[in-house]
């Protein structure tokens, strides 16, 4: 089974360490993550422009913030190997986990209307990210519209997604959820090339519950519950799916 987004090979640095591009072999037209990421379908001139606008790449290390809320708004964050949770802060002072984010995907959306990031972004473990000035990226996408429509294509997903979460939270049975949950991260981790029926849970079952609006006794319970009704198998964080059309019929959907 992959080992998804660990850095083995890769040497050893500080926290939050800032690499040159230079330095770098992967660039945006050989990274494995570009037909998920800003750089789809764009020709080789507005690659090489996205090449030079990404000026740097950080390396995280689990349970480290790569920004957090209140932080004034400069960049957008692609992540290239690894994988975060995003937080916000519920009325009673509760952390409550928003988003779950892997390769391909871009962090930090939420700071472009007002100019500082609405919640906070933390590594599930070691993580590597672009940085894209998102002022230089918006010159950029003027001049080169099919990575305008790229960066529109991004906030679409985001908004949908968004959606989907407040349809699950709002409409859905505690086994649903899990079940949707379970089939969206088959689904992504398919898309970045990675098995779809075996994966590992970054995310802690609390973490879970706490997005999906379920308390942690319920979401172990379910888990339970799905292994001895044959619908997966669980070894730790480990999670093999064994009958996925079973889930679907459980979250309600065909095909």
């Amino acid at each position: 089974m992959p080992n998804i987004g660990n850095l083995d090979g890769v040497p050893s640095v500080a926290m939050s360490t800032v690499i040159s591009i230079r330095d770098l072999k992967t660039h945006c037209m050989t990274c494995s993550m570009r037909e998920l990421c800003l750089p789809v379908g764009l020709e080789r001139e507005a690659m090489h422009q996205l090449d030079q606008l990404v000026s740097e790449r950080r390396r995280f290390k689990r349970g480290e913030p790569i920004y957090s809320a209140g932080e004034p708004f400069a960049a957008l964050y692609a992540i290239r190997l690894g994988s975060c949770k995003t937080t916000v802060l519920a009325e009673d002072g509760r952390e409550q986990v928003a988003g779950y984010h892997m390769p391909g995907d871009l962090l930090g959306l939420d700071g472009i209307g007002h100019d500082r990031h609405g919640c906070q972004s933390i590594a599930l473990e070691d993580i590597e990210v672009c940085v894209l000035p998102f002022g230089q990226l918006e010159e950029l996408s003027h001049r080169f519209p099919p990575l305008q429509k790229n960066l529109h294509r991004v906030l679409s997903r985001e908004i949908i997604r968004d959606h989907n979460v407040m349809l699950l939270l709002g409409s859905m049975r505690a086994e649903e959820r899990l079940a949707v949950f379970l089939l969206n991260l088959s689904h992504r981790y398919h898309d970045r090339g990675y098995s779809a029926t075996e994966f590992v849970l970054r995310m802690t079952r609390e973490e879970i519950g706490s997005y999906l609006g379920l308390k942690l006794e319920t979401v172990s319970r379910l888990f339970s519950r799905f292994q001895q009704e044959g619908l997966i198998q669980v070894q730790g964080r480990a999670i093999k799916l064994l009958d996925t059309a079973a889930l679907r019929q459980l979250a309600g959907q065909h095909g």
